[in-house]
C-alpha cells in the first residue's frame, strides 16, 4: 500500500476536507498553465499545458471525483484541451466566477463544502472562500496563499494540478487502485 506523499505537508483538518471532495475546480491561467500568455504577430494566443497535470485529471476522474474549470479569460485552446480530458464543466470568460460556481452547484447538486478550488490570483478568492478546500499553487499571489487551506509545492502549469490530484486520491484511499493498473 502506498502511503501519503511525504513531501505533502497538510494538517488533519485539510486531510479530512480532502476526504469529502466530490468536485475539483481549477482556474486556468496560473494553475493549468504557468500564467504566461503568448501571442503571435496576428494576435493568436497560445497556451502551454503540462501533460502530467492532464493525466492526473484523468486519473482523478476515474475515481469518481469530477473536475470543472472556471476561467476569467476565454480561449479556444482551453476548450480543446478540456474536451480532450473529458471535462464537461468548462466555464470561460467568467470574471465573476461565483456565477459559474452557482451554475455548477445547480447542474451537479454537489454542495460547496464537497468542492475544492485551486487558484493563483485575486479573481479566485470569491470561490476559494466558499468551497470546502481552498488550494493555492506555490507561485500564487501572497494574498491568495493567505486564504488557502493548503499550498502546493509546485508552481502553476508545472505539475501543481497533478500534485493536487494525487493528494486527493491519497486522502480518499483511491490512489493504490489507480496505481495498480500500471503495476500489472
Amino acid at each position: 500500500m502506498t502511503t501519503m506523499d511525504s513531501s505533502i505537508n497538510v494538517s488533519d483538518a485539510v486531510l479530512e476536507k480532502a476526504k469529502q471532495l466530490k468536485l475539483l475546480i481549477l482556474d486556468v491561467d496560473g494553475v493549468l498553465t504557468d500564467g504566461r500568455l503568448f501571442f503571435d504577430d496576428q494576435g493568436k494566443e497560445y497556451k502551454c499545458f503540462h501533460a502530467r497535470d492532464g493525466h492526473g485529471i484523468k486519473l482523478l476522474r476515474q475515481t469518481g471525483v469530477e473536475v470543472a474549470v472556471i476561467s476569467g479569460r476565454k480561449s479556444n485552446s482551453v476548450a480543446l484541451r478540456m474536451q480532450s480530458l473529458g471535462i464537461e464543466h468548462v466555464y470561460q470568460g467568467f470574471e465573476n466566477k461565483i456565477a459559474a460556481l452557482d451554475e455548477i452547484i445547480l447542474k451537479t447538486g454537489i454542495m460547496p463544502e464537497q468542492m475544492a478550488h485551486v487558484g493563483d490570483d485575486l479573481l479566485d478568492l470569491p470561490i476559494m472562500i466558499r468551497v470546502g478546500l481552498a488550494i493555492a499553487v506555490s507561485d500564487a499571489n501572497f494574498v491568495v496563499k493567505q486564504w488557502a487551506d493548503w499550498c502546493t509545492g509546485l508552481p502553476g502549469g508545472l505539475g501543481a494540478v497533478r500534485e493536487v490530484c494525487d493528494f486527493i486520491m491519497q486522502a480518499q484511499d483511491s490512489f493504490d487502485k489507480v496505481l495498480s493498473q500500471y503495476l500489472k
